[in-house]
């Protein structure tokens, strides 16, 4: 896959501006979206759930940018990468092309943009007075994470929505309850001696470590974030194998 990706790294290339670029074309403020969409969900939360939740952070706003960032990552890649395949059903009938480049392309796309939002982050924590710190260089541990297991679901979802039309309904359902199940706008802490049931969803280690990482500064727990790391590329090489037995009948059923 590296090296049909090397290969075609150009179309490669292309591809993945097509990816952050198509998704404003035709509006005023074009990429600048990527910043104005987090801060109005941010705004909308930071009025309405410390109310509802009666949360005791100290900077509940900034605690709040810090899930809700990386959490936007995971459901555009998931949303986009599950349909990749159905909506470039065209040239993939048209022109040979490894479609690998597809979903490596939504989930590297989805990852520019979060790159881009992390001044965002910066701004908010600036302001809120916590300032930056030396824990900010493992930052990139908890991005990978999150990108190889972006990458892996997308393999697997994106290739069976090609035989099972109605799959994205299904993910993107799931996807809104995990939502719920996942600590963007609480502390798991909330859930005491239960906790460890949210820590089941890989996604609830991968904020919490952003969080202790830029909000709390200080080490993640370790243990579970190269826990998730390890899971991710597992599921990446499964998700590569499900997409290579799949793949060939892709032209068929597109």
């Amino acid at each position: 896959m590296l090296k049909n990706l090397y290969q075609y790294r150009e179309l490669f290339k292309s591809n993945v501006k097509k990816e952050i670029r198509g998704k404003y074309k035709g509006s005023f403020l074009g990429v600048l979206w990527s910043f104005v969409n987090p801060l109005l969900m941010t705004l909308v939360y930071a009025i309405v759930f410390p109310f509802i939740l009666k949360s005791g952070e100290p900077h509940y706003v900034t605690y709040i940018v810090i899930g809700i960032l990386p959490w936007n990552f995971f459901t555009t890649v998931i949303s986009q990468g599950t349909f990749t395949f159905l909506s470039n059903a065209g040239i993939i009938k048209k022109v040979y092309f490894p479609r690998e480049i597809l979903p490596v392309s939504v989930a590297t796309s989805g990852l520019v943009n979060f790159i881009i939002c992390i001044p965002i982050i910066c701004v908010f924590l600036l302001c809120s007075g916590i300032g930056f710190s030396w824990y900010m260089l493992l930052l990139p541990l908890v991005i990978i994470a999150e990108y190889l297991l972006l990458l892996g679901i997308i393999f697997i979802t994106g290739s069976i929505n090609v035989y099972i039309r109605d799959f994205e309904y299904i993910v993107n359902f799931f996807v809104t309850m995990l939502f719920y199940a996942t600590p963007v706008l609480y502390s798991s802490e909330l859930f005491g001696d239960f906790a460890w049931i949210l820590r089941l969803n890989p996604m609830t280690i991968i904020i919490e470590s952003y969080r202790h990482i830029l909000y709390y500064q200080q080490f993640p727990n370790m243990f579970n974030l190269i826990g998730i790391l390890v899971i991710s590329i597992l599921l990446l090489i499964f998700g590569i194998f499900v997409f290579k037995k799949l793949e060939k009948g892709f032209a068929e059923e597109l």
